[in-house]
């Protein structure tokens, strides 16, 4: 609950606005600029607010109208916010994980560190995206007169906005690392340090604090009946000795551990395509976790790459969240389809990412092995 009442403390102040607007001073004049903040605030956010939801909302309602309006590409326009919307449940403090670790009984302070690498690689892989469409296409976004301040007033803006929040992000994550907080207290730590950051700025009216305790309240009896429906369903299976049989069977076929492991990927990501992602989770997370540790496959690890395909789901037609999100603040006329084509080189950067995880385990796993 403290995850989830930090990223809503975060939106309801405006907390999350001074980030972007100081970030926006360092893009300065750049081709593509607008598409790069998005990237960058939406990082930044995504460190914060533990929700894929909340972070598409508030980078389509305040970056796409702007963007929009500088004649920007709808490619650009559309890709960026989808592709980095969904870093929220890849980059702790994610909601996701956390209830995929309350599920699967996998450790959550771990399962949250194990993210970090491939959700900036992610990250570092979106950049890429729009720096060669950019250059692919020049007039996709076209550069304009601004007026921007010196360099000392830019510089103290950052120190004054972002700097903080830098240090709101090592009580979540650096606690959790260093074996100073459990998940738990490093939540309510961070829910404290941005109530009282609002505090200092002097957006932390009632009508905030209301609005966001209400949401947090919302959201957590959601997720606590998820998770007693998820307990009831696995108990159920056990007893009734399915998922050992399914498991049984999964692990002698005549396949090798990786051929399985490609298959499972696929069944997510398939299902992504027609289920939310909490329906996912409890469909699978009783066969899939089992069988993975069962072929030698790390849980941490195995949890990560249901993460990053739980974030295509938000991608993948006909169902994906985040394609109908983003089609609702795109002016008329705009279709799925449009929408879609400039989802498909943020799905790639997932595969991608998945593809070195597989090569490289250690870029989920070498941030949980320096925990204390």
């Amino acid at each position: 609950p403290m995850f989830i009442l930090m990223g809503a403390l975060l939106f309801h102040t405006g907390m999350a606005t001074r980030v972007f607007d100081a970030l926006d001073l360092l893009f300065g004049r750049i081709p593509g600029r607008l598409s790069y903040l998005t990237l960058a605030g939406g990082t930044a956010f995504a460190t914060l607010s533990g929700s894929s939801l909340a972070n598409t909302a508030m980078l389509g309602s305040l970056l796409a109208p702007e963007m929009r309006k500088r004649g920007y590409a709808p490619h650009l326009v559309m890709g960026p916010i989808m592709g980095v919307g969904g870093l929220a449940i890849i980059i702790p403090p994610s909601s996701l994980a956390v209830l995929l670790g309350s599920l699967a009984r996998v450790d959550i302070g771990k399962l949250l560190i194990a993210g970090i690498g491939p959700g900036l690689v992610l990250a570092v892989l979106y950049v890429g995206a729009v720096a060669l469409y950019v250059a692919r296409n020049p007039g996709a976004a076209p550069v304009y007169d601004m007026t921007l301040p010196d360099w000392p007033t830019r510089l103290k803006t950052v120190a004054r906005n972002i700097v903080p929040m830098g240090f709101i992000v090592f009580v979540v994550v650096g606690l959790i690392i260093l074996g100073l907080a459990t998940p738990s207290e490093s939540a309510a730590l961070g829910a404290a340090a941005v109530a009282l950051l609002a505090a200092v700025y002097r957006t932390l009216t009632w009508r905030a604090l209301k609005a966001a305790l209400e949401s947090t309240v919302s959201v957590t009896g959601m997720v606590f009946v998820i998770i007693f429906a998820s307990a009831a369903f696995s108990q159920l299976l056990a007893f009734s000795g399915a998922s050992g049989e399914v498991v049984q069977a999964a692990v002698a076929w005549d396949a090798g551990a990786l051929m399985k492991f490609a298959l499972v990927v696929v069944v997510l990501i398939t299902l992504g395509m027609f289920l939310d992602q909490i329906s996912i989770l409890l469909i699978t997370i009783p066969f899939f976790f089992p069988l993975m540790k069962a072929l030698g496959f790390d849980p941490v690890w195995f949890g990560v790459v249901v993460l990053i395909a739980m974030e295509m789901s938000l991608l993948t037609p006909p169902f994906g969240l985040l394609l109908f999100m983003m089609l609702g603040v795109m002016p008329a006329g705009t279709t799925l389809t449009d929408v879609v084509r400039a989802a498909v080189p943020y799905l790639i950067c997932n595969l991608i990412v998945i593809g070195l995880l597989v090569l490289w385990p250690g870029l989920a796993t070498w941030l949980v092995g320096m925990m204390g």
